[in-house]
């Protein structure tokens, strides 16, 4: 498919977003609760590296075809501003405490799983492939987080209360996930019925509400990101200022 800048604008989004959200969870590694969710926070951690590399390799792909030959999957990561980050806020938010990370993780897989269910049917082929390829893993993060979130909303009076302080913290940065930015080359306001529809399924068994009347933030499909992106960055690019030419 001919590159044009939203194909190249949209797969860093989708790039930005994996990579950034794995950051975050691999601060978990060694810190878990108990081992099998220690190795569980962090086999999905290299699965969202793992498609992260993808999109930025498609995208680094798309840059050869433009001209510009010393774009690479490291480039894209390890040599850009915060600003030029398409990231969605929630995923650059700090951890909090695991009922904050679990709810995190509930939001953002179930939106994009049903994201790549959608993007299969794109006429964009690269991004065709990598979706089809990351579908089976995101249904074992919805329903590993899924999981997760009853458990400690019908649980014990203080993980309710945890998990329902999360919900008051995360609440507020869902809605970017349905306004579009001008490059999206799908159509996310119409995965909100469904987004919503399985939230409300997940919350009801976990004896938690919905909020209502939230003003949601925006800004980070464009650059305009929360204090806590520089110092992300910070110690991602690290080993790249030190090492300049390293890679993946």
């Amino acid at each position: 498919m001919p590159l044009t800048n939203n194909t190249l604008n949209y797969t860093l989004h989708l790039a930005d977003n994996a990579l950034i959200l794995g950051q975050r969870n691999g601060e978990w590694c060694a810190h878990g609760p108990i081992l099998e969710q220690d190795i569980a926070i962090t086999n999905i951690t290299l699965d969202l590296i793992g498609q992260a590399r993808n999109f930025y390799q498609n995208a680094a792909a798309c840059l050869h075809e433009s001209g510009d030959p010393t774009a690479s999957e490291d480039s894209l990561a390890y040599l850009r501003t915060e600003r030029e980050f398409k990231n969605l806020l929630i995923c650059e938010l700090p951890n909090g405490d695991w009922a904050q990370t679990i709810l995190r993780q509930f939001f953002f897989s179930t939106f994009q799983l049903l994201l790549f269910e959608k993007m299969k049917h794109s006429n964009n082929e690269p991004l065709v492939a990598i979706a089809e390829k990351s579908i089976k893993e995101t249904q074992y993060h919805v329903k590993w987080s899924s999981e997760w979130v009853i458990r400690l909303g019908d649980g014990t009076t203080e993980s309710h209360s945890r998990i329902t302080k999360a919900v008051d913290t995360l609440w507020m940065y869902t809605g970017e996930f349905f306004i579009p930015a001008s490059y999206e080359m799908i159509d996310v306001a119409s995965l909100k019925n469904e987004w919503m529809n399985k939230v409300k399924e997940v919350f009801d068994e976990a004896t938690l509400t919905l909020p209502e009347n939230v003003f949601m933030q925006t800004g980070g499909k464009n650059g305009a990101h929360t204090e806590h992106m520089g110092f992300i960055l910070s110690e991602l690019q690290y080993l790249q200022r030190v090492f300049p030419g390293a890679e993946w």
